[in-house]
Order: structure tokens, then C-alpha cells, then sequence
């Protein structure tokens, strides 16, 4: 089984307003800034559930990044697709 670390890349970066998440590391701290009203948002418990079980589970890195995509498409945070 393959160790997951802070420096683990995303399977896709996600480019937001004002940053770029690449890594694990870069998800976890997100989720972390979230404020207590944000992480009561469903959609920011999922992804953060998400996250977790990649941890424990390295093949379901994908889907944390997809859930991590979704809730930031929700809340307005990726930077608009330029053309």
C-alpha cells in the first residue's frame, strides 16, 4: 500500500480565485481555513470525508478531487475557464 503525504499531488489541480490546490497538502489546509458556518455546508463535509478516506485509501484521490472541485464550483472559489 502507497503512503499518501502533504506533497501527494491532487489528480488534477484546481485552480482557484486566489490560489492553486495541487496537493494533498494544499486540500487539507484549505479545509482547515474553512470557518465553522463553511464547514457546516454539506458539501464541504463531504469533501473533507473524501479527503480522509483518500488518506486511508490512496485510490480514491480522484474522487476527493472531484468532491473538492464540486464544493468549490458551489461556493464560487475556482477562477473562471478562460477560453
Amino acid at each position: 500500500m502507497s503512503q499518501l503525504t502533504s506533497a501527494t499531488p491532487l489528480a488534477f489541480p484546481l485552480i482557484c480565485k486566489d490560489t492553486t490546490l495541487d496537493t494533498l497538502g494544499d486540500a487539507v489546509r484549505l479545509l482547515g481555513e474553512l470557518t465553522p458556518d463553511e464547514r457546516d455546508e454539506f458539501c464541504w463535509h463531504i469533501a473533507g470525508h473524501m479527503i480522509n478516506t483518500a488518506i486511508k485509501e490512496p485510490r480514491y484521490i480522484k474522487a476527493a478531487t472531484i468532491t473538492l472541485q464540486t464544493a468549490l464550483t458551489l461556493n464560487r472559489m475556482l477562477a473562471p475557464e478562460t477560453p
